[in-house]
């Protein structure tokens, strides 16, 4: 059926026609499509229509496009679970992309918490937190910007080594000081990255960011964790399920999610 028989409206028909060639021809990433005059003509339909149509595919990631290059199949969106407990490695799928994960440690800071961590760890706001951020790749490339405030009450010491190298945080905790991940409760948003999590993760100027925030609580129902961790929106798909009982994030101020460092460094 040609777009001129077809009920669909024609750029909706070449959305099909480009879908239809991925599959049947088990096109994967990084493989270069018909260009725009090719699928006009395979489509029968003008070129503005097949530039809406890729306009479309673009935004929902499953093409990309270079101009004076082509367009090409779009890497397959990595899958995140944030709501699961356990590693970071482990809320994360990519299907048969394999990726191995790798770490880097950003900083590893005692700060003073704002307003809202003070609140949610249930500790006065002049007393010191740790604050962690640590990269993470996949195959390589800059993926997340996870970042953990604890609070030195319950956390005195960390171990710079261990987390340089990739170490789970949380089984350090469990090992050293019995904290386990009991429960989350956390929320997820798209907005402006920080600079810090911007640069790391080498977005454009104003590019989106994913961001989930987050407490993380002992099995008898101490905070111990704030974490903050933060997605290129454009990379990843998330799956959450979970309880409708919020205990201490029903009214979030991300204006207050920070730390005041103690000293300059």
């Amino acid at each position: 059926m040609s777009a001129q028989d077809s009920p669909k409206l024609r750029y909706e028909v070449v959305k099909d026609l480009v879908l239809s060639l991925i599959d049947s021809q088990k096109l994967t990433p990084g493989a270069r499509l018909p260009s725009s005059t090719e699928i006009a003509d395979l489509a029968g339909v003008s070129l503005i229509s097949v530039r809406r149509a890729l306009d479309e595919l673009e935004r929902i990631g499953r093409i990309t496009r270079h101009q004076g290059v082509g367009t090409f199949v779009a890497e397959t969106k990595i899958l995140s679970e944030p709501a699961r407990l356990g590693d970071l490695l482990t809320t994360l799928e990519q299907g048969d992309a394999g990726s191995k994960l790798t770490t880097e440690l950003i900083s590893l800071n005692v700060g003073l918490p704002g307003i809202t961590i003070a609140k949610t760890l249930r500790i006065p706001e002049g007393s010191p937190v740790w604050e962690v951020t640590r990269g993470r790749r996949l195959g390589g490339a800059p993926a997340i910007v996870e970042k953990a405030v604890l609070p030195l009450s319950l956390v005195p010491a960390l171990d710079e080594k261990h987390l340089a190298a990739g170490g789970s945080l949380y089984k350090f905790l469990n090992e050293n000081y019995g904290i386990t991940d009991g429960y989350e409760e956390q929320y997820l948003e798209v907005s402006l990255p920080d600079a810090q999590a911007s640069d790391w993760l080498e977005l454009a100027k104003r590019e989106m960011a994913v961001t989930v925030k987050g407490v993380s609580f002992s099995d008898d129902g101490v905070p111990f964790d704030c974490f903050q961790q933060t997605y290129p929106a454009h990379k990843f798909v998330f799956y959450v399920s979970g309880t409708d009982k919020h205990r201490v994030l029903s009214a979030p101020q991300a204006d207050n999610w920070t730390v005041k460092p103690l000293s300059n460094k």
